[in-house]
């Protein structure tokens, strides 16, 4: 598999899925929690652009 052209779209995802848990285990009102989510998806965001425009 070629992770390289999906790693964007996994770091969106995975962002995603920790903002989910964190509302099901009640992380919700820590925020360094969902400071790491909103960076993770903001990387994931970032690094989907740039690998789109290299291919």
């Amino acid at each position: 598999m070629n992770y390289k052209k999906n790693l964007g779209l996994i770091l969106i995802v995975l962002g995603a899925l920790m903002l989910i848990l964190s509302y099901l285990v009640d992380l919700v009102d820590y925020n360094f929690y969902n400071i790491g989510a909103l960076i993770v998806i903001i990387a994931g965001i970032v690094t989907h652009i740039i690998v789109t425009k290299r291919t």
